[in-house]
């Protein structure tokens, strides 16, 4: 299906995942999609590797957790998801050096918590790995001492962001 792109969100420095500075990190770009979705796109590197070619499980989970955990700031952007519980499936390897897209959705909301899934996408569509998750709702001043400013927490626009995307 296509799907609309409806906005971008935001990347830090130094976050492993969404990190735009980090030299080891995965420098992951997020958009919200028309279908309530979250879309993250980012190319792995040999040092995110385990055997030869191929994204270490625990990058793979990492990337899972921040995208469903990001979903809720697609309606609630004073709301951060800090992760209680996650569960992952690996069903494929990930390769290294080409285009990877995840996609993560909320399935359940609650008064303190809520709970999505998502799944990395191979190029040609087939599911890699599937992931559960379990989060609290805080305020980001509630989860830690961040300087949004010194940190870089901001959109940041590049040539290469897609309007629409064909999931």
């Amino acid at each position: 299906m296509r799907y609309r792109v409806k906005a971008k969100q935001q990347n830090t420095k130094m976050c492993l995942v969404c990190g735009l500075k980090n030299p080891f990190g995965l420098h992951t770009a997020f958009y919200e999609l028309e279908n309530d979705e979250l879309l993250a796109i980012f190319k792995p590197m040999e040092e995110h590797q385990s055997y030869p070619g191929r994204l270490h499980g625990g990058i793979a989970t990492a990337i899972l957790d921040e995208t469903i955990g990001r979903a809720i700031m697609i309606h609630h952007d004073d709301l951060w998801g800090v992760t209680i519980e996650c569960s992952t499936r690996y069903r494929k390897p990930v390769p290294l050096d080409e285009e990877i897209r995840v996609v993560g959705r909320i399935t359940k909301i609650a008064h303190r918590y809520f709970e999505g899934t998502g799944e990395i996408l191979l190029s040609d569509g087939r599911v890699a790995v599937s992931g559960w998750g379990k989060y609290i709702k805080l305020p980001l001043e509630q989860i830690a001492n961040f300087d949004f400013e010194e940190q870089e927490w901001q959109v940041v626009p590049s040539a290469g962001d897609p309007q629409e995307v064909v999931l």
